[in-house]
């Protein structure tokens, strides 16, 4: 008497939305699969607005899960605003947004416990032409045929696979943030529509997305771009006690002071629209800009997706779809040829072209106000159209609704 195959093992390294979706996707192919997530703490509190495309939705009934009506918004536009308010663009591009956490929630809650590990944080991979294995700070080692790294922006994975690439600081941070309550006067534009203001060599938008927690409720989601020498950096990473945390820091350790600065400069430099936005946002949220792109994302039995394979600055918004169809693509390639080394070179193949135009297209947005290449930067209403509407998925040519 036979016995049965037993099923190819996975190891999944990051536990945030692209990480899930290979899970997911592995799983129903077969596989016996583990994530390995660094952070202790659940990530579902994260409020970070995001775009969508259809294809996401597509994704999410794949692997069983329904895609209801609370999941997305719809966006009625864009407004461009001056300085005072007034609008100065009024262009009908139509979209669906989303809420970060509105995707990871319901991937999390699908995927067994066991199959998920938290304070796991990699420290080194090995290979050979049959295995793969991941070592584990906390000594603990574990081992599979195939590994997915969906590390993020400073991949552990990708900084041994490819110590030569690094990413690029952008010249210019994001300050972020969420509010669920604005004043009447402003409510109905800031949840219905998308608006975009212009201070000299920056760039303010405002985004509505669903309420991060739940429920039918709206918020809006605000980023700001910012020029800051790469020399100042660590200074705005710096804490009230004086330590450095590197290139980013946690909103709550930002000096009160940068706080104050902000919200001065919203009120001197914003529309008023916009700056309510910055006064009403309870935590506000610091974000270097970088961007990272890999000349190859498989390597044996290592395929690198999501953030960890190529970086684009958030004006693609693509990232979590991005994430999504690498995991998808990558499904499918193992699906189409049972030899992993095989299928992750025909992943690398359609991905790669991929992931070098989303960051070539985000560059080209961020021109506008990354204080280099001003000349070939888009004008304010072209960029009120390109931005977010511009990626591809499976080589296709997305574009905005109403452009």
């Amino acid at each position: 008497m036979e016995l049965p195959l037993k099923p190819r093992r996975a190891l999944v390294i990051g536990g945030s939305v692209g990480g899930l979706f290979a899970a997911h996707l592995l799983r129903a192919a077969g596989w016996d699969v583990e994530v390995y997530e660094r952070a202790a703490r659940d990530l579902g509190d994260r409020g970070t607005g995001i775009g969508t495309r259809d294809e996401l939705f597509a994704l999410m009934g794949r692997i069983g899960l329904a895609a209801d009506a609370s999941i997305g918004i719809g966006v009625d536009g864009r407004l461009g605003l001056d300085r005072h308010g007034a609008t100065i663009h009024d262009l009908p591009v139509r979209a669906v947004t989303s809420a970060w956490s509105r995707i990871w929630r319901p991937l999390r809650q699908a995927l067994p416990d066991d199959c998920y590990r938290t304070g796991k944080t990699l420290t080194r991979i090995e290979q050979d032409s049959e295995h793969v294995s991941a070592a584990f700070d906390d000594g603990s080692r574990a081992h599979g045929d195939l590994l997915v790294a969906a590390d993020g922006l400073h991949s552990t994975a990708r900084a041994q696979l490819l110590p030569e690439v690094t990413p690029g600081y952008a010249g210019y941070v994001a300050w972020r943030g969420s509010v669920e309550t604005l004043s009447p006067e402003h409510a109905v534009t800031m949840f219905q529509r998308m608006v975009f203001g212009f201070p000299d060599g920056e760039l303010m938008l405002s985004i509505p997305m669903p309420a991060p927690r739940g429920g039918t409720g709206r918020a809006c989601h605000f980023v700001w771009f910012r020029p800051v020498p790469e020399g100042a950096l660590a200074s705005l990473c710096t804490d009230a006690g004086g330590r450095c945390h590197g290139v980013s820091i946690p909103p709550p350790l930002i000096r009160p002071e940068l706080i104050a600065a902000l919200k001065h400069d919203a009120e001197t430099l914003l529309a008023p629209q916009l700056a309510e936005l910055v006064h009403a946002t309870p935590q506000i949220i610091l974000q270097p800009i970088f961007d990272l792109k890999s000349p190859r994302i498989a390597f044996g039995r290592v395929a690198l997706i999501g953030d960890a394979a190529f970086v684009a600055r958030p004006h693609v918004a693509t990232g979590v779809m991005k994430a999504a169809i690498d995991a998808e693509c990558l499904a499918d390639a193992l699906a189409a040829d049972g030899d992993v080394a095989d299928a992750l070179q025909r992943y690398d193949a359609q991905r790669q072209p991929y992931g070098a135009a989303l960051v070539a297209r985000g560059r080209h947005i961020g021109a506008y106000f990354a204080g280099t290449h001003r000349n070939q930067a888009p004008s304010t209403e072209t960029l009120m159209r390109e931005y977010g509407s511009a990626g591809l998925v499976h080589d296709r040519p997305i574009v905005a609704r109403g452009a």
